[in-house]
């Protein structure tokens, strides 16, 4: 009996002592209890209990943590459905809360992100839900944060992972897309056309100014040529008429042969002329030059006063 007892009596005051000395890690806190009711919260660190009448109730994790939102079918606004998931970062502030409050602490923070999540995503419409995802974290998070608070819990984040339509919503939303693009393309070519319209016309008009304005300073130009032209006709004339009062037959003789060849040159460059014959004889032409100068010098001879010239030889033709 003697060793039995005193390993019986060994093994109890080491269960005492287990009981009595408790180490709570870090990151940690744990609830004491003393006959099942809540007394105290043990902080991080080396712990005395009396064994027996106290005892430890929870252990509360006081890290912030991470919970999966699992995937569920939500019906939008407009009638449609789709698939819902993400994710929640909460953190306990205070252990007895946690631990009294509520029975299951990370069912009721899911069950609570899921409800709220659909009452967000069901009061927008498909295009809404799908844009509009900080919205609706926004939302789901301060309605979960103040619903948590008796908890004593801080709920940081709650973000939606993923959004998924039906395949046939994507494949219309996918044509929808295709359909857009190509309007988009369609405005910008025929932006592209109408701009490049607009820029031809203008130039065919600054083309068209400047051309009036060349012709217009053609014009000008032209007739000041043709004024300058008759000015000096009209000076050769008078210098011939001045030289023909003083008894020069030599100018008229020059004048009117220029006039002569110059007939003939506009003749033989006339475009609808493509063979001309005329007598060209040398002697022909200054048989004319000469009876031209006897006229003259007859008129001369009866001005009053006038010097009498002697008359110019006759060519035989």
């Amino acid at each position: 009996m003697g060793p039995l007892l005193a390993m019986i009596v060994l093994f109890a005051g080491v269960v005492i002592l287990f009981k009595t000395v408790r180490m709570v890690p870090q990151g940690y806190q744990w609830t004491v209890e003393r006959f099942g009711r809540y007394t105290q919260t043990l902080n991080p660190g080396l712990h005395f209990l009396i064994p027996v009448v106290y005892g430890v109730g929870r252990k509360i994790n006081m890290m912030e943590q991470v919970l999966e939102v699992p995937s569920q079918d939500v019906i939008t606004k407009d009638n449609a459905v789709v698939k819902v998931d993400g994710i929640v970062f909460f953190q306990v502030l205070d252990a007895a809360k946690a631990a009294y409050e509520v029975a299951t602490l990370e069912i009721a923070i899911l069950n609570l992100v899921m409800t709220n999540i659909r009452t967000a995503i069901g009061s927008m419409d498909l295009d809404e839900s799908l844009s509009k995802r900080d919205e609706i974290n926004t939302k789901v998070l301060m309605a979960v944060d103040q619903a948590t608070h008796p908890w004593g819990i801080k709920v940081n984040r709650i973000e939606l992972k993923d959004i998924a339509p039906p395949r046939d919503l994507i494949d219309s939303m996918a044509r929808q897309m295709k359909a857009e693009r190509e309007k988009r393309a369609n405005i910008l070519e025929a932006e592209g056309f109408r701009q490049a319209a607009i820029l031809k016309a203008e130039g065919e008009k600054q083309a068209t100014i400047l051309e009036a304005e060349g012709e217009r300073e053609a014009a000008f130009r032209a007739a000041e040529a043709r004024e300058r032209l008759a000015e000096a006709e009209a000076k050769a004339t008078q210098m011939v008429s001045d030289a023909i009062s003083s008894g020069n037959v030599q100018a008229i003789n020059y004048f009117v042969a220029q006039k002569y060849i110059e007939a003939f040159k506009e003749l033989a460059q006339a475009p609808n002329q493509k063979f001309v014959l005329m007598p060209m004889e040398s002697s022909g032409m200054l048989g004319s030059l000469g009876g031209i100068a006897e006229l003259a010098r007859e008129a001369m001879d009866r001005k009053p006063g006038g010097n009498p010239a002697m008359p110019a030889p006759k060519t035989g033709t």
